[in-house]
């Protein structure tokens, strides 16, 4: 999945909205629009930096030596 793409951006939004909402109404405390936020965000940022990770060596042509 190419970063930043159509797909990537589709399945953020979903990721964001799925965290957000699981938050916000599992939660009672007085501060839980901030935490659901928090919350949402970061895991679209974590989806993010494994996609670039995961990316980052898609087309690499020198494996690493005796990797097993």
């Amino acid at each position: 999945m190419k970063l930043f793409g159509k797909n990537h951006l589709i399945i953020c939004i979903i990721t964001f909205a799925i965290l957000f909402l699981m938050n916000y109404l599992g939660n009672n405390e007085a501060d839980k629009l901030q935490r659901a936020l928090m919350i949402g965000a970061a895991g679209v940022i974590g989806l993010s930096v494994g996609l670039l990770i995961m990316n980052k060596g898609k087309d690499d042509k020198t494996p690493p030596h005796d990797f097993d």
